[in-house]
């Protein structure tokens, strides 16, 4: 797959790609760690993982404990960041740019992501980019989530654009193997969270910085 020169429509993750959530996501594992007395982790560690998700966090939150304790934690841990999503998460620097260029050019963009959407739904509500958005594919929106490229063709047919036409971009590799799988370009978001070797995700590209997706993206044309 190679880039379009302008897509037709562009999907974007949410944590690590459109939004910094780590800092409050972090925030609610250390919150945990004091309430059940365990020493507090390594935010750097836990900061890495957001993107994998919540049972990645709280295995490097609390490195001792086995699958079982994980799960009976893991809704407390949601609990805890559902109250304070919004503290220190910001829309990353230069993200504005890129998505007022796609409103001025009037390719529709969407978000598709694996948080549930009991949390993306109100978090996007209360912060003032969201209303651009077409479409939000949450990770419990269909049976299927990322690295399934089911996601990412939804968004597609919700946008009426061809999968091969879009482009995927995220900061995990199953964002990318989502994005390949149903047909449509990649591109690692190389300010993300990148937990793992990005050169080695076989994406179209690596972007460093929100700001060079405006010509990555062929924006500025």
């Amino acid at each position: 797959m190679s880039l379009p020169s302008q897509p037709d429509a562009v999907l974007f993750d949410l944590d690590g790609t459109l939004i910094d959530s780590a800092p409050d996501l972090v925030a609610a594992v250390q919150a945990l760690c004091v309430e059940l007395g365990a020493p507090l982790p390594d935010a750097e560690a836990v900061r890495r993982v957001v993107s994998t998700g919540g049972r990645a966090m709280l295995r490097k939150g609390l490195p001792g404990a086995d699958d079982a304790m994980i799960d009976q934690w893991l809704p407390r841990f949601l609990d805890i960041y559902s109250v304070a999503m919004t503290v220190h998460t910001r829309l990353y620097d230069g993200m504005r740019d890129v998505l007022d260029a796609l409103d001025a050019r009037n390719i529709p963009w969407g978000i598709v992501t694996n948080k549930p959407g009991w949390l993306a739904q109100p978090l996007l509500e209360r912060m003032d980019f969201f209303a651009g958005s077409r479409v939000l594919v949450a990770g419990d929106t269909l049976p299927l989530r990322k690295p399934d490229p089911a996601p990412v063709l939804h968004a597609c047919a919700a946008l009426g654009v061809a999968p091969a036409l879009a482009v995927m971009i995220g900061d995990d590799l199953r964002d990318v193997q989502s994005g390949r799988a149903a047909g449509s370009a990649t591109l690692v978001a190389g300010w993300g969270y990148l937990d793992g070797d990005p050169q080695a995700w076989n994406a179209d590209g690596i972007v460093a910085t929100p700001r060079d997706l405006v010509a990555v993206l062929g924006l500025d044309a």
